[in-house]
C-alpha cells in the first residue's frame, strides 16, 4: 500500500526523525555495520538554525557500539547533512570544533586523557565528483616506512584520538536500489520517491517493509511528521529559504555569465586594437624604410651634380619632399 510521508531531506523533518532514539540507533547501526546499543544526542546540536548562506545541519551523537569481540566501545558520531553543494571548509570547521572540545575526553579509566574515537558522517543531497557509489567508507590505516600495514597494537587510543574515519552518503545515487541493510534504511531519503506535486512529501510502498519492524517504525514517524502542522510550516520556511538561495544563485550565475561575455567582448576588442596597432606600426616601418631609400637616392643624385628639379622629375616627388629628404642628414 502506498503511503504519504514527510520528506526527511528537510532539516525540520530530519531533526524530528533523529530525535527518536530507536530511529537513531537503526540508522547508525546500518551505517556502522555494527549494533548500536545506546545512543544519546550531544549538547548544542541541530546546527544552522540561524540559516546562514548555505544549508548545513549537524547532529552529534555519543554511541555505545557492540564490537565483534563482544566488548562495547564508546564512539562519537558527527552527522552532517546538506542538500546544497557545500564548501569542505565548513565540514572541516565543525570537525575542528569537535577535536578541540574537552567534553570529548572521557575521564574514567583514561589517565592519559585520550579523546573519544570519532566517526564523521556526511549525508549529501548532491554528488561528489565522478564517484558512482551511493555510500563510501573512508577508513584510516597505519603503515610503516616500507609501506606495510601495521596491525599489532592497532587500534590504539592515541592514534584514534588524532584520526577519524568517514562515511559519505550521496543521496542522489540511491535511485531506488536496495541491495543491503544500509540502502534499505536510506531508502526513505531516496528523492526519486518525491511526490510529483510537492517535494515536501514522498510516496512509499509500505509493503516493501512489511517484514521489518524498525523500518515500519521509521515510516510511522515520517507519516506523523507529514500530518504535523508545525513541521509542515517549518518545511514551508525551508522552501522559501532555498527558493531565495536559488534565486540568488541564478542571479549570480547570470551576472557571472554577463561578466564573462563582456570579458570575451573586451578581449576581442583589445585583440582587434592590437592588430590595428601592429598594422599601423608595420606601415610606419615600411614608410620609414622607403624614406631612407629615397634619402640615399637623393643624396647620391645631388652628389652626382643633378639639380633638385631634375631629381623631383626623376623620382616623382615634389621639390619640398626632396628638400625634406636632404634635411634628414
Amino acid at each position: 500500500m502506498m503511503i504519504t510521508v514527510a520528506n526527511p531531506i528537510y532539516d525540520a523533518v530530519f531533526k524530528y526523525l533523529m530525535e527518536d532514539e530507536r530511529i537513531a540507533r537503526t540508522l547508525l547501526s546500518a551505517l556502522l555495520k555494527k549494533k548500536v546499543l545506546q545512543v544519546s544526542t550531544r549538547r548544542h546540536e541541530y546546527t544552522n538554525g540561524t540559516r546562514d548562506n548555505i544549508s548545513m545541519f549537524r547532529i552529534d551523537f555519543a554511541a555505545q557500539v557492540l564490537q565483534d569481540d563482544g566488548s562495547v566501545k564508546l564512539v562519537l558520531i558527527e552527522l552532517q547533512k546538506t542538500w546544497l553543494d557545500t564548501e569542505t571548509l565548513r565540514f572541516r570547521q565543525y570537525l575542528g570544533a569537535q577535536y578541540q572540545n574537552p567534553e570529548n575526553i572521557v575521564k574514567e579509566d583514561n589517565p592519559q586523557g585520550y579523546a573519544t574515537p570519532m566517526i564523521a558522517v556526511y549525508m549529501l543531497g548532491h554528488r561528489v565528483g565522478d564517484i558512482e557509489e551511493p555510500v563510501i567508507y573512508v577508513n584510516h590505516r597505519s603503515y610503516n616506512y616500507e609501506g606495510q600495514e601495521v596491525t599489532k597494537g592497532i587500534p590504539d587510543s592515541f592514534v584514534e584520538s588524532l584520526t577519524h574515519d568517514s562515511i559519505i552518503i550521496q543521496l542522489p545515487l540511491l535511485h531506488g536500489q536496495i541491495n543491503n541493510r544500509l540502502e534499505k534504511v536510506l531508502s526513505v531519503f531516496d528523492q526519486s520517491r518525491k511526490d510529483e506535486n510537492s517535494r515536501q512529501i514522498m510516496r512509499i510502498d509500505e509493503s516493501l517493509y512489511a517484514d521489518d519492524a524498525d523500518m515500519l517504525y521509521i515510516l510511522h514517524r515520517l507519516t506523523s511528521a507529514a500530518a504535523d502542522a508545525k513541521l509542515r510550516q517549518d518545511m514551508n520556511v525551508e522552501d522559501e529559504y532555498f527558493s531565495a538561495i536559488e534565486k540568488r544563485d541564478t542571479e549570480i550565475m547570470l551576472r557571472d555569465k554577463k561578466i564573462e561575455e563582456q570579458g570575451i567582448e573586451l578581449a576581442k576588442r583589445e585583440y582587434l586594437l592590437e592588430e590595428q596597432q601592429n598594422q599601423l606600426t608595420e606601415q610606419q616601418n615600411q614608410l620609414l624604410k622607403e624614406r631612407k631609400k629615397l634619402h640615399s637616392l637623393v643624396s647620391a643624385l645631388v652628389a652626382s651634380g643633378m639639380s633638385l628639379e631634375q631629381i623631383a622629375t626623376m623620382t616623382g616627388n615634389s621639390i619640398d619632399e626632396i628638400n625634406s629628404c636632404l634635411g634628414a642628414d
